[in-house]
């Protein structure tokens, strides 16, 4: 696409200086446009509170505590040794847990 370099071009001070006419215009087109929702298959998609999922399989893959990571033993969470707050009792706590 071939570009005038010659033509004037708007400043940001013009952009910010549209006239309410236009800008009530530009608001009532995009207004306008609708998306046409099948609702079948919108409502095919979701999940009902106490859903029977015991047919369902996880695909996640569980990495074991790796060397530089803790077991916090307030919230039971593993974090990386740089968030390591304080011990008690001889049990890590997190910063979050320590606060």
């Amino acid at each position: 696409m071939a570009t005038d370099y010659d033509t004037p071009r708007k400043t940001d001070d013009d952009l910010n200086e549209d006239s309410i006419e236009e800008l009530k215009a530009r608001r009532n087109d995009k207004s306008t446009s609708t998306v046409d929702v099948d609702e079948f298959e919108q409502a095919e998609g979701l999940e009902l509170p106490g859903a029977d999922l015991s047919n369902e399989e996880l695909s996640v893959r569980v990495l074991p505590r790796q060397a530089d990571e803790f077991t916090c033993m307030s919230c039971f969470l593993v974090h990386h040794r740089s968030q390591l707050a304080a011990e008690k009792n001889g049990h890590p706590i997190c910063r979050d847990c320590a606060a």
